[in-house]
This record gives C-alpha cells, sequence and structure tokens, in this order.
C-alpha cells in the first residue's frame, strides 16, 4: 500500500505506544532514489506508563532481530510529517 507520512500519522492513536516499519521513498539530492526501512517508534506523551515501559523495553530487541538502522522516535504524531522523515534521512546519505 502506498501511503504518505501525513496519511500514516492519521492511523496512529494519539494516545497509545506504536511500533511503525514505513518504506519510505527517498529521493537524494543527486537524484538517486531509494526506498530506506524507517522504523518509528511512536511514544505519545500522555500514555499510560505500562505501555511505555512495556514499548520501550521491546523496542531495542525489536531492532536488533530485524536489523533496522533508520530507527527514530516521536512523541507527538504531529512529528510525523514528510520534511521530518526527509531531515531524519538525510543523516544517513
Amino acid at each position: 500500500m502506498n501511503i504518505s507520512p501525513e496519511e500514516l500519522k492519521m492511523e496512529l492513536p494519539e494516545r497509545q505506544p506504536r511500533f511503525v516499519v514505513y518504506s519510505y521513498k527517498y529521493v537524494h539530492d543527486d537524484g538517486r532514489v531509494s526506498y530506506p526501512l524507517c522504523f518509528i517508534f511512536s511514544s505519545p506523551v500522555g500514555c499510560k506508563p505500562e505501555q511505555q515501559m512495556m514499548y520501550a523495553g521491546s523496542k531495542n530487541r525489536l531492532v536488533q532481530t530485524a536489523e533496522l538502522t533508520k530507527v527514530f522516535e516521536i512523541r507527538t504524531t504531529d512529528d510525523l510529517t514528510e520534511a521530518w522523515l526527509q531531515e531524519k534521512l538525510s543523516f544517513f546519505r
């Protein structure tokens, strides 16, 4: 399914943590196109502490097992935008 970061944001609950693995079409400055696999940990402010601890405690194991290298965290679903993701991915050139 082809979905933009803004559309993905609409699918995330505002008060519950979630793990998202997202393949994103990234156009580099030199015109090359890649499809990095991004791991996004959504840990919204205001969610239950037990849920945050459960997700945070299993995050590293999941990232290691799946061998994910593009790992990001958001504290509010409003942070998940195309500009935010492009800025984060520009670090990995």
